[in-house]
């Protein structure tokens, strides 16, 4: 029968020692950081990142048992500063009544304004309590740096599918808080299933086998259950979070990298995860400019090819377009020579001020701007031999010889090269007789 208590099996499977904790061997290893803080009685303000289900609220805990110490828990969510002052009052008292500490676990502690963190930082110095911040996002991004320097963190990792199997294997067979009593039988192909179904996240695994175990009348879980309850559960996938952001650059990298395998299994990923298809066409079109620009220009035709198809179709026809354009970036010829000198030339922008338009290169509509010279002795380019004004200057004074575009050997910035170069010979022509003529002037 199912469980009645209302507590669900994921936190009743709680571990309630250190040696049931599963996974995070990295941290909890032999004579691993973490391990030797706990084992010795050593608390210490800490910030534990890393995804959902990976056993942050799990390890405060046990820190706060090991330790003798009160457990406060507040929600980044929905607590302030009034919810701190009063978590600060209970420790207070804790440590004067009975000498005994405080663990004060924070979670989502992300979502803390910068006033919400100062006010934790007068009471982490004098030892009020040990602050232990639980979060999903980069906390050198979400934490401000007063914070941070007063705590250390420790980077958890997601659980990996055999880490899951033992997991769901403990929430059956424990007969006190698992399931036990049913004595319950899952072949090991149907436990791999929803340990990969629960995609790194040990409360996941937990929640879709108490489910499948409520679908069950009799004493096997059953291949069509196990179906049942893993349908539709998608892959780890925070929009705007960090795992977004990982994931857009490893796509970006692996095309960036001439990978169209990586790159396929990346789109797959974002897709499998929930992504926006248009949000991808659109990093897409970015990646053609960025890395491959003109050694090969119908990159970013078909990658706004692709965008267009995702955004008359929608799905699947469109994510097949992107797909498409996906594997021709990451085959294509790669330069990020214009992207280099665009951003030279934006440096440059704002550094030089409003440098004047030599007056060569001005229009002359009216009758005093041709009074004024503006455009005398402009050159017209399509009148010049090989329709090139050799040694004509186009920057302003201050900048003349600038150079930003620096095509690669690549695709068809070779032939591109292959033009400045020949232009630029003509150039170096026609400043030489220029300067030749002013010595006969003279």
């Amino acid at each position: 029968m199912p469980d009645r208590s209302g507590v669900p099996l994921a936190e009743r499977m709680r571990p309630r020692a250190l040696e049931d904790f599963v996974g995070q061997g990295h941290l909890l290893g032999p004579d691993k950081p973490l391990r030797r803080a706990i084992e010795a009685d050593r608390p210490h303000s800490m910030i534990l990142w890393g995804p959902p289900g990976s056993g942050k609220t799990t390890l405060a805990r046990l820190l706060a048992n090991r330790s003798n110490a009160q457990f406060l828990r507040l929600s980044a969510v929905l607590a302030g500063v009034k919810e701190i002052r009063a978590a600060v009052a209970d420790a207070s008292a804790a440590r004067e009544r009975e000498g005994r500490g405080t663990i004060l676990f924070i979670d989502e502690v992300h979502r803390f304004n910068k006033a919400q963190q100062d006010a934790l930082l007068p009471h982490v110095e004098d030892g009020t309590f040990v602050f232990v911040g639980a979060t999903t996002e980069n906390p050198s991004f979400e934490l401000n740096n007063a914070l941070l320097s007063r705590a250390r963190v420790y980077v958890l990792r997601p659980l990996g599918t055999e880490d899951l199997e033992q997991v769901i294997e403990h929430g059956l067979a424990d007969p006190e808080r698992g399931l036990g009593r049913r004595h319950l039988a899952l072949v090991p192909a149907q436990r791999r299933q929803i340990a990969e179904a629960a995609d790194g996240d040990a409360r996941r695994a937990l929640n879709l086998l108490e489910l499948a175990a409520d679908l069950t009348e009799g004493d096997s879980i059953t291949p069509e259950v196990v179906a049942e309850v893993i349908t539709g559960h998608l892959r780890r996938f925070d929009k705007g979070g960090d795992i977004f952001y990982d994931q857009i650059s490893a796509l970006h990298k692996s095309v960036r990298g001439s990978s169209p395998d990586a790159a396929l299994y990346w789109l797959a990923r974002m897709i499998d995860g929930g992504c926006d298809p248009l949000y991808i066409a659109r990093r897409v079109v970015r990646m053609a400019s960025e890395d491959i620009g003109n050694a090969d220009p119908r990159a970013l035709a078909l990658a706004l090819d692709a965008w267009d198809v995702q955004d008359r179709l929608g799905s699947p026809e469109g994510e097949l377009a992107i797909a498409q354009a996906v594997v021709y970036l990451a085959c294509a010829a790669k330069s990020n020579a214009v992207y280099t000198a665009w951003g030279s030339a934006q440096e440059d922008a704002r550094r030089s001020g409003s440098l004047e338009v030599p007056v060569h290169l001005r229009n002359a509509p009216t009758r005093l701007m041709r009074e004024l010279g503006y455009g005398r002795r402009y050159r017209y380019a399509h009148d010049e031999p090989e329709g090139y004004a050799a040694g004509e200057v186009y920057f302003p004074d201050g900048l003349t010889g600038r150079h930003y575009y620096r095509p690669v050997d690549r695709g068809l910035e070779i032939r591109i090269r292959e033009k400045l170069a020949r232009l630029a010979e003509l150039d170096q022509v026609a400043r030489k007789g220029k300067a030749e003529t002013v010595g006969d002037d003279d």
